[in-house]
């Protein structure tokens, strides 16, 4: 069985994804696209040397019956409706974060996922991919260090431009340490806080960089995550989980080490997508074949959307009330309880 993908925003995730899926993965081919800009998408698909059908909009994309899957890489305040626009037509969808642009939203599609009654979303966390993560899960899950009690975790990058705001820090980089913790250690969220260190003197005017964020969770345990977007020396991810019984680290990526002029050194990565290449692939590998497999996907679900847009509500609460904010989250429904695993 080959999955066939529409594709909605042809941007550079959009391309790398198109890219992926025809030179890469296994039993997924690229038979539609769109884009706001049409010519865009007509060059994409020329670029490529796609077999694939250029649509006028999104919604005649998703209820095209050539179209099996549609993979939503359009404008972030755009994702809500594809995503509502395929869960209507019945199509598996995988959307880039953020699965909305509110918490509001992300609860739209859940509801509209479970009248449908059957799991077609998966929302593009690519961090649980990653192996590094995965090895820090496993030694959570096998209890290695027995129960966490506190996470240390730093988002580094070596700088950002001036578009970038002080609540970017949260939206569109924490986002995915409050998703990846999450599923890390198996807790809720309980409340937050946001202190702001000495500011950055390559930080922007209106940037307060760098950004303390201390979120508990519903059994006690405290994290601790560093946002640092103007560090200058390159992109540095770190999560420290401290246990009961030891403390497990998240992986360094591979580097060769090198003995010169009296150092020895590492190189430190500058990009981030050098940094999840890999676990870009391995999300997108993994949601074609558990569709095969089991006919739903098994990655981030939309409920997992949900809870990483309540909890990043609270967070920019807390960087303009300077408080400490809770995170109010409903109930998960029984719907969404089925264990997502990754192989």
């Amino acid at each position: 069985m080959t999955l066939n993908f529409g594709v909605i925003g042809t941007g550079a995730i959009g391309r790398e994804h198109i890219k992926r899926i025809t030179d890469k993965l296994s039993g997924g081919k690229i038979v539609a696209v769109t884009d706001v800009n049409e010519e865009a998408a007509r060059q994409v698909v020329k670029q490529y040397g796609l077999e694939a059908l250029v649509y006028p909009d999104d919604k005649s994309l998703v209820n095209s019956e050539n179209v099996d899957a549609v993979l939503v890489t359009s404008w972030g305040p755009a994702h809500e409706q594809n995503v509502l626009n395929a869960i209507e037509a019945g199509k598996y969808v995988f959307c880039e974060k953020p699965l909305a642009t509110t918490a509001e939203g992300c609860r739209r599609i859940a509801e509209a996922e479970m009248k449908h009654g059957k799991r077609l979303v998966q929302v593009g966390f690519m961090r649980r991919y990653d192996s590094g993560y995965v090895q820090l899960k496993q030694a959570i899950d096998r209890n290695e260090i027995g129960e966490p009690l506190m996470v240390r975790c730093v988002h580094r990058n070596p700088e950002v431009d001036e578009k970038y705001t002080t609540q970017m820090a949260v939206v569109d980089t924490l986002i995915h340490e409050i998703d990846v913790l999450h599923w890390l250690i198996s807790d809720d969220y309980k409340s937050v806080q946001v202190i702001y260190p000495k500011k950055a003197s390559r930080a922007h005017a209106n940037l307060k960089d760098p950004q303390l964020i201390i979120m508990e969770t519903k059994s006690g345990i405290v994290i601790q995550a560093e946002v640092f977007v103007n560090c200058k020396y390159g992109y540095d991810i770190q999560c420290e989980v401290i246990g009961e019984d030891g403390v497990a680290y998240l992986p360094e990526p591979a580097s060769i080490v090198t003995r010169k002029g009296a150092k020895r050194s590492t190189d430190i990565l500058v990009e981030w997508k050098d940094r999840f290449m890999d676990a870009y692939d391995i999300e997108l590998q993994d949601f074609i074949d558990s569709i095969i497999k089991t006919g739903q996907p098994n990655g981030p679900t939309s409920w997992d959307g949900y809870i990483a847009a309540v909890t990043a509500d609270a967070c920019v609460k807390a960087q303009e009330s300077g408080q400490k904010e809770s995170v109010d989250l409903e109930e998960k429904p029984v719907f969404y309880t089925g264990k997502i695993t990754v192989q």
